[in-house]
C-alpha cells in the first residue's frame, strides 16, 4: 500500500489546524482577553501539540494522549484563551477512526474532568453551563463521526474484496472455457496427426496447422483475461483478443469441423443485436457444450439452435453421440460453469440425455436481466 497520499493528507490537516489554533490564540492575545503576563511556554506549547496532530493516523493513542496533556498544559498555564481544544478533537476523531473506542471515551472523560479542574484555576474564569454543554457535544461528535468513519472504511474495504473475487472468478471461468475448448481440439488434432503422419503426410500436417492455429487463438484470448492482472506499465497485447459473440459461431463450428465434428446452427426469430453480457454468455455456454462433446462423446454431429423470443433468447445444443456416461444433476466442472452463466445472466439452464439420443443442453437467457422463471 502506497502511504504517499495519506501522508500528504496528513501534513495538509495539520497545518490546517496548526494555522487556525496559533490564529486564533494570537488574536485572543492582542485583544488582550484575559489577564496576567504572556509567556513564551504556553506558545510553544500550543505549537508540539498542534505538531503532534501529523503523527495521529500512525500512532493515535499516542497523539490522543499527547494532545491531551498539551491542551490542559496550555490552559492552565496560558493568561488567554485560544481554539486548542480543536487539535484535541482532531486526535480523538483519529483514536476512535482507529478502532480505539474505549481509549476515546476515557480520553474524552478526562478531558471534560480536566475542563471542570482547570476552571477552579485561580488564573481561570470558571467554566459556564452552556460552553461545557458544547464542549460536550464537541467530543461527542468527534468521537462518533471517527467512529461511522470506521465503518464506511470497512464497508469499502468488503466491497473492495467482493468485487476482486467476482472478477477473480470471472477470469477463472474465461481460462476454463478457453482452455477447456481449445486444449480438446488440440488433443484431437494431435491423435489425428499421429495416426495420420506416416499414412498421409497431408493430412497430419493440416492437423498440425489446426493445432497452430488453435494454439495461437488461445494464448490472444488467455492473455486478454489475464490482462486485468499485468503489471502497471507492462505492454498490452499486440492484437486484441475477439469478444465472446454469437457472431463467432461460424469460427467455432470451423474448429469442430477440424475435429472431425460437423457443427450446424439453426436461427429462429428474428435476431437482434444483444446485450454484451448475454451474447459473452450465451456463445461459452454454447462453446462449453461442443467442448464437452469432443472431450465425452463418440458424435459426429451437433446442432446448435438459437431461438430469438419475445422476453430472452433460448439456446439448444444437441449431439448425437452415445458413449457419454448419465450425467446426474450438477455433476462436471463445465455443467456448473454454464449453469452459473445462465443463472448469473437471470436465466435458466438444464442439461441431459436427449429423448432422441445423444446428449442435450438447453439454456433460457433474459434480454433485460430480468430472471426468468424455470
Amino acid at each position: 500500500m502506497n502511504l504517499r497520499p495519506r501522508l500528504h493528507t496528513d501534513m495538509l490537516v495539520t497545518v490546517a489546524v496548526a494555522l487556525f489554533v496559533t490564529v486564533g490564540a494570537l488574536v485572543a492575545l492582542v485583544r488582550g482577553e484575559g489577564p496576567g503576563r504572556y509567556d513564551a511556554l504556553p506558545f510553544v506549547i500550543l505549537v508540539l501539540t498542534c505538531g503532534a496532530l501529523h503523527f495521529r493516523t500512525t500512532h493515535p493513542v499516542a497523539v490522543g494522549v499527547l494532545t491531551l496533556v498539551g491542551t490542559a498544559a496550555y490552559y492552565l498555564l496560558s493568561a488567554t484563551d485560544g481554539p486548542l481544544l480543536l487539535v484535541f478533537a482532531v486526535a480523538l476523531y483519529a483514536v476512535a477512526a482507529a478502532g480505539h473506542l474505549l481509549v476515546a471515551v476515557v480520553l474524552a472523560v478526562l478531558a471534560l474532568g480536566g475542563v471542570g479542574f482547570g476552571s477552579l484555576h485561580k488564573a481561570n474564569p470558571p467554566i459556564d453551563g452552556i460552553s461545557l454543554v458544547l464542549m460536550t457535544g464537541w467530543l461527542v461528535a468527534a468521537v462518533a463521526i471517527g467512529v461511522v468513519s470506521r465503518q464506511r472504511a470497512a464497508y469499502l474495504r468488503e466491497a473492495e474484496e467482493r468485487v476482486a473475487g467476482e472478477e477473480r472468478l470471472r477470469i477463472a471461468r474465461e481460462l476454463h472455457d478457453v482452455l477447456g475448448h481449445t486444449l480438446s481440439v488440440i488433443n484431437v488434432q494431435a491423435a489425428a496427426a499421429l495416426h495420420r503422419l506416416e499414412r498421409d503426410p497431408a493430412q497430419g500436417a493440416e492437423a498440425l496447422r489446426t493445432i497452430k492455429d488453435t494454439s495461437r487463438e488461445a494464448l490472444t484470448e488467455v492473455r486478454a483475461a489475464l490482462g486485468v492482472l499485468r503489471e502497471r506499465g507492462e505492454a498490452a497485447p499486440t492484437r486484441p483478443a475477439p469478444e465472446p459473440s454469437l457472431a463467432r459461431l461460424p469460427e467455432l463450428a470451423e474448429r469442430a469441423e477440424r475435429s472431425g465434428l460437423t457443427l450446424r446452427t439453426e436461427s429462429v426469430g428474428e435476431a437482434r443485436v444483444l446485450p454484451a453480457g448475454i451474447d459473452a454468455a450465451a456463445f461459452r455456454i454454447v462453446q462449453e457444450s461442443v467442448t464437452n462433446t469432443i472431450r465425452h462423446a463418440r458424435a459426429r454431429a451437433v446442432l446448435v439452435r438459437v431461438e430469438y423470443g419475445e422476453r430472452g433468447l433460448t439456446l439448444c445444443v444437441r449431439d448425437d453421440g452415445v458413449a457419454r456416461p448419465p450425467v446426474r444433476q450438477g455433476d462436471g466442472s463445465g455443467i456448473r460453469g454454464m449453469r452459473a452463466r445462465a443463472e448469473e445472466a437471470g436465466g435458466t439452464f438444464s442439461a441431459g440425455r436427449d429423448s432422441q439420443g445423444g446428449f442435450r443442453v438447453e439454456a433460457a437467457l433474459p434480454y433485460d436481466g430480468e430472471r426468468l422463471t424455470a
